[in-house]
């Protein structure tokens, strides 16, 4: 899924924008066609502490308004749960994509771990081997 809105930024300014009070967000919309109903999300949306999430969810809105009541007997019950999520300003997945960018941030140094406070490290220590394979030093 697209991220939007974090063009350019690295993952430590997308942190304090979160610690600020920005927010993930998807929005839930429905496309009916008769006797079949799709329920699908939109792309996910960085929502900063000083916008308003209703320039991103407009769209979700008039889709749902349009397409999602005609498929019986859940397109109904779908775009009335899909609208809620749109009025209350998205359905919030920061957790999950803090935790995704925070696993895969360039920046992080991950040569090293503190486990029960020992310090381990991956990088390849020199034995005289040649053996270039990481060691991993686990304290138990």
């Amino acid at each position: 899924m697209e991220i939007k809105n974090i063009d350019g930024l690295k993952v430590s300014q997308i942190r304090a924008i979160v610690n600020s009070g920005g927010k993930f967000v998807i929005f839930p919309y429905t496309v009916s066609i008769v006797l079949m109903t799709f329920k699908r999300s939109s792309s996910i949306y960085l929502v900063r502490p000083e916008e308003s999430s209703f320039k991103y969810s407009y769209k979700h809105v008039l889709v749902n308004g349009i397409f999602g009541w005609w498929g019986l007997p859940w397109g109904p019950v779908y775009t009335i749960q899909s609208l809620y999520h749109q009025i209350s300003g998205g359905k919030e997945v920061t957790k999950e994509i803090m935790t995704h960018l925070a696993q895969h941030d360039p920046e992080a140094n991950t040569s090293t771990y503190n486990i029960n406070g020992a310090v381990s490290s991956n990088t390849s220590h020199s034995t005289g081997n040649n053996d270039d394979q990481p060691s991993y030093n686990i304290p138990r």
